[in-house]
């Protein structure tokens, strides 16, 4: 099957995606990117830029079976723009995220949301023939958030956009994420009464709620818990003040700061004890669920996608506030608290390991076939 993949933000979780399965397929994919920067510009004009990619492509005669692109592309705007034979193929779009419930950020003004990206989303759901999403979660809000929103719209009810929320229920189903299967490996047995080995990884910027991990670091400080720090990720121009206070505050207890190779990063993770999220954003939880592969104890917080991840178990989820997870973190730094938790560990790792590649692969290869 010969499939024609657009990406109009190649980068971070969306480029490794879209690798993950290719690199693992039995499809023939033709994969065509735009840089990950500049979101909004990249929403308006990559229809324009993939439609005259795809127009003076040379595999254009060979022709392709069925277009898949991801929520940063505006399909329907694609779709009247492309050449017909691409136009009419069957076509699956792939939530990562979408502009309606994706948290906004900055002062007042900054924060009131631009609903022309919401709706520029809910009409490339319209335009595919399938819609998939990374969790039932994200599903989930997206479709209750356009069904509160849209009637709220002039005209709604006469140009019926709930009946539209509705067909997009019909053909909306759930494609978790792949993860990189080499993270699930055996762990090295207990090490013991060695301090205890937190990593928190995620992109450095506020929605992943930076602070309440180093205040819970701070007050185990405090407590005089022995503790080491493997602080992970992505940054960007604007970085939260607290990262370069942290630095500084917690500096000889820190291993492992900032950006790392994918291989360092596999090497952290099968020597840490304990992954911690404080996200107050997160549609699926890649992170998380690579930790968990690699044999991280999960602290991660009672809401958004994360109950999902960890199916419901109570003992990998705190109430989502820093005192909650201060009091999670005090009971693992005790070595035999920590191996009760370990013992719940092994079953949902078993659960996480088929998230790997090569089966996750397999299964959305199988599901792209019955686009129709």
């Amino acid at each position: 099957m010969r499939v024609l993949a657009l990406n109009a933000f190649h980068g971070g979780s969306h480029r490794a995606f879209l690798e993950g399965w290719i690199s693992h397929s039995r499809h023939d994919f033709t994969l065509l990117t735009l840089p990950d920067r500049a979101w909004k510009w990249r929403m308006r004009h990559a229809p324009v830029t993939f439609a005259s990619q795809v127009a003076a492509h040379p595999e254009r005669d060979r022709g392709w079976d069925v277009l898949f692109c991801t929520d940063m592309l505006s399909l329907a705007e694609f779709r009247g723009l492309a050449p017909p034979q691409v136009r009419d193929l069957p076509s699956v779009a792939y939530f990562h995220e979408n502009q309606l419930t994706y948290p906004t950020r900055g002062s007042d003004a900054e924060r009131q949301r631009d609903l022309h990206f919401a709706f520029s989303n809910f009409t490339t759901a319209l335009a595919a023939s399938e819609v998939w999403f990374n969790s039932t979660y994200h599903r989930d809000v997206f479709l209750d958030g356009l069904a509160e929103w849209l009637p709220t719209m002039p005209d709604a009810k006469r140009l019926q956009l709930e009946e539209g929320v509705a067909s997009l229920r019909a053909r909306s189903v759930v494609q978790y994420p792949g993860i990189d299967e080499s993270l699930i490996c055996e762990r090295e047995q207990s090490r013991g009464d060695e301090p205890l080995h937190l990593v928190w990884a995620a992109r450095w910027e506020h929605d992943k709620n930076p602070d309440d991990f180093f205040a819970a670091a701070r007050q185990l400080k405090e407590r005089g818990i022995d503790f080491r720090l493997s602080v992970l990720g992505e940054t960007y121009r604007q970085v939260p003040d607290c990262f370069a206070q942290a630095r500084e505050e917690f500096a000889d207890r820190i291993l492992h700061w900032g950006f790392v190779s994918r291989e360092e990063y596999r090497r952290v993770l099968a020597k840490a004890d304990v992954f911690v999220s404080t996200a107050l954003h997160e549609f699926f939880g890649i992170a998380a669920a690579e930790a968990i592969a690699a044999g991280c104890l999960p602290v991660l917080p009672d809401r958004l996608a994360y109950p999902e991840l960890v199916q419901e178990e109570q003992a990998f989820l705190y109430d989502g506030d820093a005192a909650s997870l201060v009091q999670r973190l005090v009971e693992l730094a005790d070595t035999q608290r920590r191996e009760q938790y370990e013992a719940k560990l092994d079953q949902l790792r078993e659960q996480i390991a088929r998230l790997a590649w090569p089966t996750r692969a397999g299964e959305m290869d199988g599901r792209l076939e019955g686009a129709r």
